[in-house]
């Protein structure tokens, strides 16, 4: 199974700034999702093209997942408390997840009601889509692939999987308008069917974008472990310390968007119990100072064989 990479390059930023770019970045996009939605509903409208009110309800889902990825980041940016001892960072898992059911349900509504067109077969009565609505087609792919980066960069500079779930959604968005673009071309050209089966099109993209933020989410709900590759970094940074021997037991699992350590250390066993616990402190002091995304680290102290052999002798 694939886990899930957890990065240490970016510069860890205080829960405030955390909500508050989050709450930026949401209400940008939400703007511009209120406008593009009216835009292309009215484009799919006066056009004639079913493929364009679809991509318009597509951009609607993401006014309403975009307020739930708001809902979402503010509760688990809440402190912990006495009934959530370990905080509340498992909330954007919520959101994400419920993100996901969103494009999930988005998609199936859409690609009934052009699998219903298309299997009609009345090909004859479909009226053909108008320049409004392939005008509508570039503008959205356009506006859509933006809020993607935008959102994106955001997402990977304070490490929110919720945003970072909103940023997909907005690249679904994109494709989704890429396949109304050419439905809406090819039905212009004289295949009004081709409208219904963009349309189709873009259910499968919904749905495999759905398919991959509920993974993600899934993933770290259920206490999946760091990547191998951030594994051996902690365990290099471990064993940098000089009075550490080796590592019996490492490891991680991934709580929202932070990281929990637990590392079973060697030790010489002829250390005094003051001696290990500064050597245990001082391990964990480099773990969290050189991984910001580890919200907690518990270190075990092993006496290492040769020296419970040496003492026994």
């Amino acid at each position: 199974m694939k886990k899930n990479k957890a990065t240490n390059n970016s510069r860890s930023v205080t829960a405030e700034e955390f909500q508050k770019t989050a709450n930026r970045v949401s209400l940008i996009t939400t703007i511009g999702n209120v406008i593009l939605s009216v835009f292309k509903l009215s484009a799919g409208i006066f056009a004639h093209s079913g493929a364009m009110i679809s991509d318009a309800v597509h951009s609607a889902s993401d006014v309403f997942s975009t307020v739930v990825v708001i809902i979402g980041i503010k509760l688990s940016s809440k402190k912990p408390d006495k009934e959530h001892p370990y905080g509340h960072e498992r909330m954007e898992c919520v959101a994400a997840i419920l993100l996901a059911m969103v494009l999930f349900i988005t998609g199936l509504g859409i690609g009934a009601h052009a699998l219903q067109t298309i299997l009609d077969g009345n090909y004859g009565e479909l009226q053909l889509p108008g320049m409004f609505a392939f005008i509508a087609a570039v503008v959205s792919i356009v506006s859509k692939e933006a809020m993607y980066w935008y959102t994106r960069y955001h997402a990977k500079r304070i490490d929110s999987g919720a945003l970072m779930a909103d940023a997909w959604h907005h690249r679904s968005d994109a494709l989704s308008s890429v396949g109304a673009l050419v439905g809406i071309g090819g039905a212009m050209l004289g295949f009004p069917i081709l409208d219904s089966l963009a349309s189709f099109v873009i259910f499968f993209f919904i749905v495999k974008a759905a398919y991959d933020v509920f993974k993600d989410a899934t993933d770290k709900m259920i206490d999946c472990s760091c990547d191998e590759e951030t594994q051996k970094e902690i365990s290099d940074c471990v064993m940098k310390n000089e009075e550490v021997l080796g590592i019996d037991k490492l490891r991680t699992r991934i709580f929202g968007n932070k990281i929990y350590v637990d590392a079973e250390i060697l030790l010489d066993g002829a250390h005094s119990l003051q001696t290990a616990h500064n050597i245990a402190e001082a391990v964990h002091e480099d773990i969290e100072r050189n991984f910001p995304r580890v919200k907690h680290i518990t270190v075990f102290v092993n006496p290492a064989n040769y020296s419970i052999k040496a003492d026994d002798a």
